[in-house]
């Protein structure tokens, strides 16, 4: 019954609002991670943006020249994080994802942290997306105009990672609700490792192989696997080819197969 009723609103849905395939071509010719997907990805994120694009706020700069193809780019990669999962669980774990607010450029935070020692310490800090539990996802402009290729850099894809994180807590941890096929322990050994050697990497002072941010906190270390896992899966297969395994089998996608095919094309 809920099956025919998901089936009778999505075509509800697609009388209402016909798909705007011209801007979605667009949108794939202009960003690389759109236009290395196959037809039956492509064509399968296309509805899937479309639909978000209608029950998401998105919140742009006033007067900023944003066309729909600008839009449905943005969200797609949103929508390429789930792109691996069926439809009801790709709405369900974005539930929470009420509002996208696009600032000018990158903002300031005043954040006051104690350290381990329990001194506090107050600063400001620069940043270029934040995301919240019920709150909206904040991204800069900037630097959603440096997302979308393959240099292992994308803002999108890191903040909305951190709204997976948090779909079974109340702060992001690197702990993300699991499939019945991924063992907890296994994923908390998989990221430890992981994490213990950027750190060790880190005290030798030599360079990380992928971004030390990774190696702050947890939930960062999180997102930008994802980021690497989506956009430099070559560099993270290269690096960490146990959990790149292990994000093939959570998110149910190859982008490396995908990246190879790309660069032969």
């Amino acid at each position: 019954m809920l099956h025919k009723w998901r089936q009778w609103r999505a075509e509800r849905f697609d009388a209402r609002h016909p798909f705007p395939q011209a801007e979605w071509q667009q949108a794939c010719e202009r960003l690389p991670l759109l236009a290395a997907l196959g037809n039956e990805e492509r064509q399968r994120l296309g509805q899937r943006t479309w639909r978000m694009l209608h029950r998401k706020r998105l919140t742009l700069p006033e007067g900023l020249d944003f066309d729909l193809a600008d839009r449905l780019s943005l969200l797609a990669q949103v929508g390429l994080l789930t792109l691996g999962w069926d439809d009801a669980d790709a709405d369900e774990v974005f539930a929470g994802v009420h509002e996208i607010v696009v600032l000018p450029e990158a903002f300031r935070r005043q954040v006051a942290e104690m350290d381990e020692a329990g001194v506090m310490h107050e600063y400001t800090d620069e940043r270029v997306g934040e995301t919240w539990h019920q709150g909206p996802v904040v991204l800069s402009l900037v630097d959603v105009r440096d997302s979308g290729d393959w240099t292992g850099f994308n803002v999108i894809i890191h903040e909305l990672s951190h709204k997976l994180d948090m779909d079974n807590s109340l702060d992001a941890d690197g702990f993300p609700p699991l499939s019945s096929d991924i063992d907890g322990r296994e994923w908390y050994q998989t990221f430890m490792a992981v994490w213990d050697d950027l750190r060790a990497h880190l005290e030798r002072g030599e360079p990380t192989p992928i971004d030390d941010y990774a190696a702050t906190h947890p939930a960062e270390c999180f997102a930008v696997c994802c980021e690497h896992f989506f956009t430099a899966p070559d560099v993270l297969s290269d690096a960490y080819p146990t959990l790149y395994a292990l994000l093939h089998r959570y998110f149910r996608q190859d982008p490396l197969a995908r990246f190879k095919a790309y660069r032969r094309a």
